[in-house]
């Protein structure tokens, strides 16, 4: 196997009593793409951890002290030696072609950074969705669709390394937004490559966190879109100038 034509793609997964994190352990070990390695962050569980043993001998196992999904995401970022990182979150699932899909649209389009459409699908995996996803994946719409919320499912992103090696890692500061505050730094430092095709089955059920911290995600939203609004403002600025 060349190293160039199968760079290592390493798969962060944050774990946290979550009871369908076989599914996505699963999903992970079966990529139809050839080097993966998959790397769970167990952040604290003290439920369904049995869910883990039978993967054990193919996966990375790092158990820490619960300190919220970004330090998770962080601890198995550092731990990884892939060439590009995907997060995949421990309700979620990738349709097995999900990684050399996503891969090779990076590389044929030059992109650090991409995320894909999903579907999204109930607690017995059933598909209950279209495929969600902008159908115009321009950087206008993105920047339109950044302002009003966060438009990017962390389950469909991939990044090269030397994206997090240049910004940083995520903000543990944030426990609800950190996803989207990390959108808002590779959108002003990189061009984001949108695939318009469903590869992640992302669960929508009464645990989930965005519906039991509903109110805490939009409070701290507000406090992201405040913190870039003039980086944002400035970028829009220079960017559209350039193409007047």
């Amino acid at each position: 196997m060349e190293h160039k034509e199968y760079p290592l793609v390493s798969i962060i997964i944050p774990f946290y009593n979550c009871k369908y994190i076989s599914r996505a352990i699963s999903s992970s070990i079966k990529q139809t793409y050839p080097n993966i390695e998959v790397i769970v962050v167990d952040d604290g569980s003290t439920h369904y951890l049995p869910g883990i043993k039978p993967f054990k001998d193919r996966i990375s196992y790092i158990r820490k002290k619960n300190g919220g999904t970004a330090s998770a995401l962080n601890e198995g970022i550092r731990k990884s030696k892939g060439n590009y990182i995907a997060w995949l979150s421990s309700d979620d699932i990738f349709i097995n072609t999900k990684v050399e899909t996503q891969l090779d649209f990076m590389k044929r389009g030059n992109y650090l950074f991409s995320y894909t459409n999903y579907y999204c699908i109930n607690g017995k995996d059933k598909i209950i969705s279209e495929s969600v996803g902008p159908s115009n994946s321009s950087t206008e719409v993105l920047l339109n669709s950044l302002k009003l919320g966060c438009p990017i499912n962390g389950s469909t992103i991939m990044m090269k390394r030397e994206v997090f090696e240049s910004i940083g890692l995520f903000d543990e500061s944030l426990i609800y937004a950190n996803d989207y505050d990390y959108w808002f730094r590779v959108l002003l430092n990189y061009e984001i490559g949108h695939l318009n095709i469903p590869l992640t089955l992302y669960r929508v059920h009464r645990n989930m966190g965005s519906k039991r911290y509903i109110y805490e995600v939009q409070k701290e939203s507000v406090k992201v879109k405040s913190k870039y609004k003039e980086d944002l403002e400035l970028y829009i600025k220079n960017t559209f100038r350039r193409h007047q």
